[in-house]
């Protein structure tokens, strides 16, 4: 293909070269005649001759325009009066003869350059007025260039002119033929049916598989971006062609596609997304990008760790109820009946308190559910779980789905935290201020250095060992991503003593405000961890009878400390310990130490 471009391209221009070479060589044998002509027409003893002689094969006129003709190579040079007869001319018996073509244009006093045939066939012509030494025109000159002599000139030119274009089409072929072997090397040997019908397979898989395929040029810009990628990225097919850190916010995502954080399987928070990411470098200077959504993968695994969790909490559990069934037993063998009826109800009461303990101050039931069975695995770890004074959170929220992945994980962390620590607790707050949400989760840990509370934050930083499904450090980076999208934010502070406290400010949390539009606190002057009065109905009662221990009843006696776990009630003995086995411990109020 190459070659018979270049071909035609030197066809083309040796043609047009030829095309303004035969009129330029016309041009030139006239302008020759011409000048031969006005040569002859100078010569004053020819005018002389004119005017003083008659037309004669011997005469002066005859021979001075032999002379110029054989000297200057012309066809003929003929002299003729004002009547158009011939003095001169290369055939002698015309001479005296009528000129076969008009003179009259040149007898007017105009040059005449022209290609015409006469009686010595065709012939470039240039005719010139004769004047005497006065200036009168008393003839004319014409003389003429045999028109073979011009054709041969450009016979002559066209070998030299192949020559040439023979020249360049070689250069050409050469040429077209190393850019041919470059092509094949660069695109493997592949037919233009095979290229387009590779493209046409690319498209069509990068548009059906599952991952999410980004490639970036050598200048940071993005080249392709597949459907999988826009809908993890939240970008549109119209971010082709844009720089990556323009069309992605900047954070870890936009780090890691763009190379600024290197590693395999680098996980990523985008939105709400869990993305798993990878990235190749290519040999022009860009690199292509590969994401897996791990969402479902990231929420299973840590349903497993919650199984886990509750399997070894009902495996505590048994061992536990075991216990007091030997309890309750050897009261029974005791013959001690009364006392065995409040050991019962007291165990039995115990968890239904826990839970309305809860929900009187949390009224969305998802997170209500979320805090009894936080409080229960916390106390099976020995850690306790309190709701601070103040805590009062209405019902409508807009995302209780999002406020309790929020919830959860900061508990988790603060589960771990303060597990195995001396008088270990967790107290989390939540109120209303008009529409906005403040959680507040304070535990008693080691707490968080100062030089790395922006850190741990961050998609994959974590202190704990890796769980079962293999992957850390993205819980507190869904905190963070679920509080900005609703306009809010996340900090983390140290706790007086030791420890530390997570807020969350949620804005637009709720679907109407707080009922006295600001912060919702205590009523009546109670605590987080004391019960309603016992207004005399069986709920009632069973809230009077499990009331926190070291307070007294309306009927003046003494309330023993629950056997099992509730909200703000320490349980740090051994399981199957009898009752009143560790003091009640009060909650503090809002930023108290533990």
């Amino acid at each position: 293909m190459q070659l018979s471009v270049v071909t035609g391209v030197t066809v083309l221009v040796t043609g047009l070269f030829l095309a303004p070479l035969s009129a330029q060589l016309d041009d030139e044998a006239m302008r020759r005649a011409l000048a031969i002509a006005q040569s002859t027409a100078a010569q004053p003893r020819i005018a002389r001759s004119l005017l003083t002689t008659g037309p004669d094969p011997g005469g002066v006129v005859q021979d001075a325009a032999e002379r110029i003709r054989r000297s200057t190579g012309a066809e003929y040079v003929v002299v003729m009066d004002r009547r158009g007869v011939r003095w001169s001319h290369t055939d002698v018996p015309r001479i005296g003869e009528t000129v076969s073509t008009d003179p009259s244009p040149v007898l007017a006093g105009r040059d005449v350059m022209e290609i015409d045939s006469g009686t010595l066939g065709r012939s470039a012509r240039g005719k010139v007025p004769l004047r005497d030494e006065e200036g009168r025109i008393v003839g004319a000159v014409s003389v003429g260039i045999a028109y073979d002599s011009v054709r041969a000139r450009l016979l002559a030119a066209i070998p030299g002119l192949l020559a040439y274009a023979g020249g360049a089409l070689a250069v050409g072929a050469l040429a077209a033929y190393l850019i041919s072997r470059r092509l094949q090397r660069r695109t493997h040997d592949l037919a233009f049916s095979d290229i387009s019908a590779l493209l046409t397979e690319r498209e069509a898989m990068l548009h059906s598989i599952r991952e999410g395929v980004v490639a970036l040029d050598r200048k940071g810009r993005i080249r392709l971006l597949n459907d999988e990628a826009q809908r993890l990225l939240g970008l549109g097919p119209d971010a082709a062609g844009t720089p990556l850190d323009e069309a992605l916010a900047p954070g870890r995502t936009a780090d890691v596609l763009a190379g600024r954080v290197t590693g395999d399987d680098l996980v990523t928070v985008c939105g709400s997304r869990v993305l798993l990411a990878n990235r190749m470098p290519t040999d022009d200077g860009g690199a292509v990008a590969t994401l897996r959504d791990r969402t479902e993968l990231e929420y299973l695994g840590r349903e497993l760790d919650s199984t886990r969790g509750l399997i070894d909490a009902l495996r505590a559990q048994d061992h536990e109820h075991a216990n007091r069934l030997h309890t309750l037993l050897g009261l029974l063998e005791l013959e001690m009946h009364q006392d065995a009826m409040e050991y019962v109800t007291e165990v039995v009461g115990v968890h239904r308190a826990t839970a309305e303990q809860v929900t009187e101050k949390v009224h969305d039931p998802l997170l209500a559910a979320l805090l009894v069975g936080k409080a229960a695995v916390a106390a099976e770890r020995g850690v306790t779980l309190s709701m601070t004074p103040g805590t009062l959170l209405p019902d409508g929220l807009v995302d209780p789905r999002g406020l309790v992945t929020v919830v959860g994980n900061l508990v988790d962390n603060a589960l771990d935290a303060a597990a195995g620590t001396v008088d270990a607790r967790i107290d989390v707050g939540l109120r209303a201020e008009g529409r906005t949400v403040v959680l507040r989760v304070q535990d008693s840990g080691p707490g968080v250095p100062a030089g790395r509370r922006d850190a741990i934050f961050l998609e994959g930083w974590s202190t704990k060992e890796l769980p079962a499904h293999g992957k850390r450090g993205l819980g507190l980076a869904l905190v963070r991503r679920l509080a900005e999208r609703q306009g809010g934010g996340v900090s983390v502070s140290g706790a007086p003593g030791s420890g530390a406290v997570f807020t969350v400010i949620l804005p637009d949390a709720l679907d109407e405000p707080a009922p006295d539009g600001g912060s919702t606190g205590p009523r009546d002057g109670g605590t987080a961890c004391e019960s309603p009065p016992d207004d005399g109905t069986p709920a009632g009662e069973a809230r009077h009878r499990a009331a926190p221990a070291g307070e007294v009843r309306r009927d003046g006696a003494p309330v023993r400390e629950p056997a099992g776990p509730s909200v703000g009630v320490r349980n740090n003995g051994p399981a199957g310990a009898p009752p009143g086995a560790s003091a009640p411990v009060r909650p503090p109020a809002w930023g108290d130490a533990p």
